[in-house]
């Protein structure tokens, strides 16, 4: 009895590793299409914020979901949309990456506050929280790293400029201290796996 209770621990926990291990992969292989495909990414996080405002407008007809919430909704998917103004590049000082990050917080204490006092389905709450809440700022999260392969413009001149330091000089210096999703999946891998001149020769 306790032999095969035993088992069941250890194969949850053999599950829980095989889990997040496909997970990783999943989001390194995102991260590489995102570094890819810079421009084709844009285009499908603003099809992605459309989905969800027409999500929010039909919620808003069919189910009786607060005014509050869906006004809150849409104003983080405004706030989304004027992000994609800049992209893949991001300013943390800029009025939407701020406006969009206060409303994260903002739509989770409405929606925890609403669902936690109406009961719904738990497929339904989960389909909320995944669509209207979490399928933007994950793909957001996901393009982070999609900046460090662009080329410099005249734009970025004056941040990327430090002393009398070339333009493209200092791009590529501060192009290896990559601090993306993927940068941080091959520094992981970097350190996890071993180089090939580790490898010796028989």
């Amino acid at each position: 009895m306790w032999f095969l209770y035993g088992l069941s621990w250890a194969s949850t926990v053999l599950q829980i590793c095989f889990v997040t291990l496909a997970i990783a992969a999943g989001l390194y292989y995102l991260a590489e299409l995102v570094e890819e495909y810079t421009v084709m990414t844009a285009k499908v996080i603003r099809w992605m914020v459309v989905f969800v405002l027409l999500t929010y407008i039909g919620l808003f007809i069919f189910e009786n979901i607060p005014t509050a919430l869906v006004a809150c909704g849409i104003i983080a998917q405004l706030a989304h949309l004027a992000l994609l103004s800049s992209f893949p590049f991001f300013t943390v000082s800029s009025p939407a990456f701020i406006l969009a990050v206060i409303m994260v917080i903002v739509n989770h204490y409405f929606a925890f506050s609403y669902f936690g006092e109406n009961y719904y389905p738990f497929s339904e709450v989960m389909a909320y929280f995944t669509i209207c809440m979490w399928l933007v700022p994950f793909a957001f999260f996901v393009s982070l790293s999609a900046n460090e392969n662009v080329l410099p413009t005249i734009s970025e001149r004056r941040p990327l400029m430090s002393d009398d330091s070339d333009v493209v000089t200092n791009y590529f210096s501060k192009k290896q201290k990559g601090y993306g999703l993927l940068s941080v999946f091959n520094s992981v891998k970097d350190s996890v796996t071993p180089n090939k001149g580790q490898f010796k020769s028989y």
